[in-house]
């Protein structure tokens, strides 16, 4: 069984279900898919990187958004638990994780090992700000699981 490690920002849409499950077509594949916890910095890139694609009005609601009463861990839960019920539901072998924690890439790197990952995809929108300065996701898991690392941008649905 090859294991993919998944880690997403948000619920999976049918194309990106349909595209990490067409990766590895002919070889019995299983998913853990990983949602990391959301830190405080992450508002204020993503408000640059709207800025960055002209989406000024995204940009002013990111700096703005306040927490609501469901924020946190179960928001995390039910977009985890989609993610997972998406991939089942097109027959892949999934099961969810969160990272809890200031240093979500440490939980990552336990997390392939526990599962013995033969690889990480890292599944998220551009985040261009990170990615020039190699901070992104998936360049600081290259030197942290220790096995490959694919990054792939989300399908837009908007």
């Amino acid at each position: 069984m090859y294991t993919i490690v998944l880690l997403i920002e948000k619920v999976l849409n049918e194309a990106d279900v349909k595209f990490v499950t067409s990766l590895h077509e002919g070889v019995e594949t299983s998913f853990v898919v990983v949602l990391p916890g959301k830190a405080d910095h992450r508002k204020l890139l993503q408000a640059l990187d709207d800025v960055a694609l002209v989406r000024l009005d995204e940009a002013a609601e990111d700096i703005e958004e306040k927490p609501g009463p469901d924020d946190g861990a179960t928001a995390a839960r039910r977009t985890l638990d989609a993610s997972v019920a998406a991939l089942r539901a097109s027959g892949a072998n999934a099961v969810g994780e969160t990272t809890p924690g200031r240093d979500p890439l440490d939980t990552l790197k336990q997390i392939v090992e526990r599962h013995d990952a033969d690889e990480v995809i890292v599944l998220t929108d551009p985040h261009f700000i990170e990615e020039v300065f190699h901070r992104d996701w998936a360049s600081r898991a290259r030197q942290n699981v220790g096995v490959p690392v694919l990054k792939l941008f989300a399908h837009d649905v908007s």
